[in-house]
């Protein structure tokens, strides 16, 4: 049997009978896919006897425009994760820095070219936050580091101050920054912190961008990287098949990228949803950590009303499923992620923890 370790696993709620799902394990827009964009999917279905554009063009020259990044500083990939994998490949690093708590996609696919990856753990009493102390962390005995804006699970962000310190020193010291830049759309003010100005100029920087999250599509599979390093992308482009992007997804892609009121709407609900459910929790006694993005983290370690272990479980009994963290590197049991979602949604979670 597999060990499913991330969210968003509807299925195994449904072996066991569970129905009427709440799904808070997965950070998705709660608005769900856009109708336009469901629209060209259904009008691009004939398409689909062809084989898909390996080279992605449309959708490359759409993504240009929306990031302002030239086409040859872009490569597409099946989710943001097929691009890691594909990276790890392509770099071959032989030793790595990885925050401690992070998206475990980076250190599983740097395990696979047998490169050791080093923790960096973030601090509890800090919030779990970035701080400059990492920048002493950071020699040339690296060849990569991958950090997360804001992180995932921890919702915290990195200034672009100290990310472009970081940045920095992996010049000086020749090491490549992976920055996962996945749920930066759903940040206030989201330019502030973006690293993407630096793409054209500097080699050593590679972006992850994800449509997973933003516009809802996680059944899509669909991402893409930001880099000015041809060879590098080319090697990228070489360690996977050529048709990783299905034309649905290309379709989406491009339609998706047109749906500017659709995201402002959604950033507007997801501000407000996310002020109403730290509220809540606060007033329950679960501690959570300032969220930035579309998630937010939470600790029940202290919390005399709750007990750990059967958290989940409970919750699940009730239709409401949530990301356990406790697999998660420099995490123990009783931190747990839940996606800001649809106000009726929210409040029967709410609800759920006022019950139990």
């Amino acid at each position: 049997m597999a060990n499913l370790i991330h969210g968003g696993d509807i299925y195994s709620a449904k072996e066991k009978g569970i129905e009427d799902i709440l799904d808070f394990s997965a950070n998705i827009n709660p608005n769900g896919l856009p109708e336009r964009v469901k629209q060209a999917i259904i009008d691009g279905l004939d398409s689909c006897v062809n084989y898909p554009d390996p080279l992605c063009r449309q959708l490359i020259t759409a993504i240009s425009e929306f990031e302002g990044i030239k086409g040859d500083c872009i490569i597409c990939g099946n989710g943001a994760a097929d691009i890691i994998f594909r990276f790890a490949l392509a770099l071959k690093p032989e030793k790595a820095l990885v925050l401690a708590p992070t998206f475990a996609e980076y250190e599983i696919a740097l395990n696979t070219v047998g490169c050791e990856a080093i923790h960096y753990e973030l601090k509890e009493e800090e919030d779990f936050s970035l701080s400059e102390e990492y920048l002493n962390a950071l020699d040339s005995s690296y060849d990569v580091v991958f950090l997360c804006n804001p992180n995932n699970p921890t919702g915290q962000l990195v200034t672009k101050e100290l990310l472009e310190k970081i940045l920095q020193i992996c010049v000086e010291k020749n090491i490549m920054m992976v920055l996962d830049e996945c749920f930066i759309e759903f940040i206030e003010e989201y330019e502030k912190y973006t690293m993407k100005s630096y793409i054209e100029s500097c080699k050593n920087l590679f972006i992850l961008k994800a449509f997973t999250k933003s516009y809802a599509m996680p059944g899509l599979r669909l991402g893409y990287g930001l880099s000015c390093n041809g060879d590098l992308l080319k090697k990228i482009t070489d360690m996977g098949q050529p048709w990783s992007v299905s034309i649905p997804a290309q379709i989406a892609g491009v339609q998706a990228l047109k749906e500017k009121e659709y995201l402002e709407e959604s950033l507007k609900q997801i501000r407000e949803e996310r002020k109403y459910l730290v509220s809540e929790l606060n007033k329950l006694g679960i501690k959570n950590y300032n969220p930035a993005a579309n998630y937010i983290f939470l600790n029940i370690v202290d919390n005399k009303r709750y007990s750990i272990s059967d958290f989940k479980e409970k919750l699940l009994e009730k239709g409401i499923i949530i990301r356990d963290c406790s697999n998660y590197a420099g995490l123990t049991a009783g931190y747990y992620r839940i996606a800001v979602k649809s106000h009726s949604a929210n409040e029967r979670l709410i609800n759920v923890l006022k019950s139990l």
